[in-house]
């Protein structure tokens, strides 16, 4: 078991997908897109790595960011590794320094990667790499590009050999944990935090009504977008409705990849004002 560290937006959830070698987690550069404790399962050879894709460290504002930062200290605990992953071309700042001083007291080992190094020449590689020891946690630093690969199998290497000796958790074949009904969600909240203001990420959601397969080539799935009011509503619907077809677009290619399938979504807008305080209809969306 590795957990992912770091702050909102530094790439984790590319480096757990790109680990995995399919998508299994939202990837966005709007901060705080991941909610749920994403595990992804990176089996090479002898090894088997399940990656746990933490919520961005933040501190709680409502039920919903309770509930994250609670499963964040819960996945720390359980963790074989823990992979604190920061931005080469970002200022090493106060949440860095504050998430590296919770995990300086770990008793588990801590790897650092030192991610978008493709955006930096060398020089500010070099006083990035500087900056991330100036941090003090783990003894070993990785500079990688998640989005390219560059740098990947050799922190995945350096991974493995942390690994406790074991049985493996998952089958050789598995990619993640997570059910069918939330890889949908995700895939379709991804693309509707792509094409949205930077406000709505924390006030959108997906709930899959309904996936019915006629056939084993093709897939009907209902679903809805989650949002708290009705002008964050018309955000996502869009004039004449260009957003929201947008997003079912874009959505419908990624679901069509991940599933295999022809997929036909139908997808639609609604508006629940609170619902990140809800603490029962949070329990229903499974974000626990």
């Amino acid at each position: 078991m590795v957990a992912l560290a770091g702050r909102p937006n530094v790439g984790k959830s590319t480096l757990l997908n790109g680990l995995v070698g399919t998508k299994v987690a939202a990837v966005s550069d709007r901060p705080q897109t991941t909610r749920r404790a994403i595990r992804g399962v990176c089996t090479r050879g002898e090894c088997q790595l399940v990656l746990v894709d933490l919520p961005g460290l933040q501190r709680p504002r409502d039920a919903l960011t309770e509930r994250m930062a609670a499963r964040l200290t819960h996945e720390l605990a359980q963790a074989d590794a823990v992979l604190m992953m920061l931005a080469a071309d970002e200022v090493m700042g106060a949440g860095d320094r504050f998430i590296a001083k919770a995990l300086a007291d770990s008793q588990v080992p801590v790897t650092v990667a030192l991610n978008k190094t493709d955006r930096l020449k060398r020089p500010q590689i070099a006083a990035a790499l500087e900056s991330a020891a100036a941090l003090g946690v783990g003894d070993d630093i990785f500079p990688i590009s998640a989005r390219k690969g560059t740098g990947v199998d050799e922190l995945a290497n350096h991974l493995c050999a942390l690994m406790p000796p074991g049985p493996f958790l998952f089958a050789v074949d598995e990619r993640s944990d997570q059910s069918r009904e939330l890889l949908v969600a995700e895939l379709i909240r991804e693309a509707a935090i792509r094409r949205t203001r930077q406000e709505l990420p924390h006030a959108l959601e997906v709930v899959v009504g309904e996936i019915d397969w006629p056939r084993a080539d093709l897939v009907r799935i209902r679903a809805f977008v989650l949002v708290e009011t009705a002008s964050q509503r018309g955000i996502v619907v869009g004039a004449g409705g260009k957003v929201i077809k947008a997003v079912g677009s874009a959505a419908r290619t990624d679901l069509e990849e991940a599933l295999a399938a022809q997929v036909h979504l139908d997808l639609s807008v609604r508006a629940r004002r609170g619902w990140r305080a809800d603490e029962a209809f949070l329990d229903r969306l499974g974000i626990t």
